[in-house]
């Protein structure tokens, strides 16, 4: 009877430790430096944790900034054909795991696998767009006024890249801001939304396994109000992109705005449309319910015209 219990209770099993996920600084995953964490849950099913993320501060961002200097030195003198070349390598792994990412997605943020698919896609689709640009940065020879002057321009790198990124299509918007700017030769800073902070990591997974330096892309996790606001008040990250709600966008717009930064903001709106009198009334709905609220990507497509 002893012998019986000992075995029931050696086959009782634990229960699983979640992961607790790192940044990702100066070439290496890194701890944050306030050694605190958030937690990850899925929203069907919040007894299942997904992980522990890193809730950083502005020390966090400052380390990333140092390493992403350092990194644009590298990346901006790549020739960017080559650029292009690893950015499709990201394509090809992409695809290879488009259905577990999309699970992945799906169990982090809710969308149904439909969406998530189609998600994932818009990143495979970007990042071979992205690719091919490497070979078309091209420059212009214009005429001179001047008979002893020989006018021409060629495109040159900004420099460090801050990106603050939203929950709802969590692989699909990184990818938009971020392959364009690794291809013209920038680095980037990528601060996920806290909701859905797992994506971007196998993200960055796939980055790194790809080729792209290390120091080329940092992944800093946290909240709007400490790593978001760091990231855009510091003056040595001259162009941000952010998308996310207006009264957010309207603050970062002032400070970009005082700090001469280059700026891309992409906040709310509900895709209004015009109809007007002689269209087709039921198929003008149908775009408009699809336009707010349908799926992205390949996942289903729009209505027939």
């Amino acid at each position: 009877m002893t012998n019986t219990a000992n075995v029931r209770a050696s086959q009782v099993s634990k229960p699983v430790q979640a992961e607790t996920f790192k940044n990702y600084v100066g070439g290496q995953w890194a701890a944050p430096a306030s050694g605190s964490y958030f937690e990850n849950r899925n929203p069907a099913q919040p007894d299942d944790l997904i992980g522990r993320f890193p809730d950083s501060d502005s020390s966090d961002v400052e380390a990333a900034v140092r390493s992403a200097k350092r990194g644009f030195e590298i990346w901006s003198r790549t020739p960017a054909p080559v650029r292009g070349d690893i950015l499709r390598r990201v394509g090809d792994l992409l695809v290879q795991r488009k259905e577990a990412i999309a699970n992945a997605m799906t169990r982090e943020m809710g969308k149904v696998l439909a969406e998530t698919r189609g998600d994932v896609q818009e990143g495979i689709d970007t990042a071979y767009y992205a690719a091919t640009e490497g070979r078309r940065l091209f420059g212009h020879v214009v005429p001179s006024e001047l008979r002893s002057k020989w006018a021409m321009s060629y495109r040159r790198p900004i420099g460090v890249v801050g990106l603050i990124t939203p929950f709802n299509f969590p692989l699909a918007i990184p990818t938009w801001k971020m392959f364009p700017a690794l291809l013209c030769g920038n680095s980037v800073i990528i601060k996920p939304s806290e909701d859905v902070p797992h994506t971007v990591h196998l993200l960055v997974e796939i980055l790194l396994e790809a080729g792209l330096p290390a120091e080329v892309v940092q992944l800093v996790h946290g909240r709007g109000e400490s790593v978001g606001k760091a990231l855009v008040e510091h003056p040595e990250v001259p162009v941000i992109s952010f998308t996310g709600s207006t009264e957010t966008g309207a603050i970062i717009g002032e400070t970009c705005g005082r700090m001469h930064k280059r700026l891309s903001l992409e906040m709310g709106g509900k895709n209004a449309m015009i109809v007007l009198d002689d269209a087709d009334q039921d198929l003008a709905l149908e775009g408009v319910l699809w336009g707010r609220s349908g799926p992205r990507g390949n996942a289903v497509p729009p209505p027939a015209v």
